[in-house]
């Protein structure tokens, strides 16, 4: 739980006018992200300015995390304030790992980020699937775009 920081001028144009009230782009943010595949049912969104309030439950830690990035990569959005809770939690185990995210800068790709990250660029393919479907294409990312990464198992 927490607020995390994106770029407000990069990412999905949803909003076609910044004069769209706050309960329409809440909306539109939810179906954006259903369209992803992800279960809404348990989600609720507000839109507070450019501050988007994710509050509800989601099934496991990396459906939580790709929500977050999905909700926040979105063309007049700021910031997102993190109050999902993990419905199917592990059992017994260590606490999930801390989350990490990156924000993509000019003349980045996967491959540079992942030497950046991880020291090896080869694992850039661990990034491309952690932030999938947002992702289709490894080579299609853009300024301003935060993306998930991972540990390394």
């Amino acid at each position: 739980m927490g607020l995390i920081s994106f770029i407000k001028n990069a990412g999905d144009k949803l909003f076609k006018s910044e004069e769209k009230k706050e309960q329409e782009k809440a909306d539109l943010i939810l179906l954006h992200i259903k369209k992803f595949g992800f279960d809404t049912s348990d989600i609720q969104v507000k839109v507070e300015d450019d501050k988007v309030i994710l509050m509800g439950s989601v099934d496991n830690i990396n459906d939580k995390n790709k929500v977050i990035v999905t909700a926040g990569n979105v063309d007049g959005i700021a910031k997102v304030d993190d109050w999902l809770v993990v419905k199917n939690p592990p059992v017994v185990a260590p606490p999930p790992p801390e989350k990490q995210y990156y924000t993509v800068k000019k003349g980045d790709y996967l491959s540079k980020i992942s030497k950046e990250v991880y020291g090896d660029a080869k694992k850039y393919n661990v990034i491309f699937e952690a932030n999938k479907p947002m992702l289709k294409d490894p080579d299609l990312i853009y300024p301003g775009q935060v993306l998930v990464i991972p540990p390394l198992k």
